[in-house]
């Protein structure tokens, strides 16, 4: 008998609920989330010269990676790959003002959504 009368009372209240829908996430509640799980994003040496792309995470475990973040690779930060060299190798990139050239290897630890 007390078992039904829960059910009862947890019934009206799913039903009242059933027609909130969730906010849309944004990309920075989306990347807080992602990051709990798994990498989000791609890798910044997948992205093609031309286009504009959002730091996510730097892989501060690689031994690069805390330059890479004293240079200015930091989450939130807008980045433009520039141009790739003829074999891939070194890639350019614009941000914060600066050209910077990373190796292939080093971009790799770079997690990035494009805007």
């Amino acid at each position: 008998m007390k078992s039904e009368s829960m059910s009862e009372s947890v019934e009206p209240l799913s039903a009242k609920l059933e027609w909130i829908e969730p906010a849309p996430a944004t990309p920075e509640l989306r990347v807080a989330k992602d990051l709990a799980d798994e990498p989000v994003g791609c890798r910044l040496s997948e992205i093609a010269p031309g286009q504009s792309v959002v730091i996510v995470s730097v892989d501060a475990d690689a031994p690069q990676g805390r330059r890479l973040q004293d240079l200015g690779f930091l989450p939130g930060t807008a980045v433009r790959v520039v141009r790739r060299a003829p074999l891939g190798d070194p890639i350019q990139f614009e941000l914060r003002g600066c050209n910077l050239c990373l190796r292939k290897s080093e971009a790799d630890g770079i997690r990035v959504l494009v805007e």
